[in-house]
């Protein structure tokens, strides 16, 4: 069975994630499309509130967006 592909702006808004709870900066945002970057930026916003929070690790696993999906 083949695997559907998946969104661009939501593979976008995952990786942002993944960067912000990783503590990775802002300025790593790979993508010079504003609109990819507008989503990298938002689940970036999101990983880094949660990495504040503490919910990293198994506290933070049902934050994570690749389980919410």
């Amino acid at each position: 069975m083949k695997r559907q592909k998946r969104d661009r702006f939501q593979r976008a808004y995952v990786h942002g994630y993944k960067a912000g709870v990783s503590g990775r900066s802002r300025d790593d945002c790979p993508s010079q499309d504003i609109n990819l970057r507008e989503y990298w930026m938002s689940g970036w916003r999101e990983g880094r509130g949660d990495q504040w929070d503490g919910m990293t690790g198994i506290s933070g696993i049902h934050k994570n967006p690749m389980v919410m999906t």
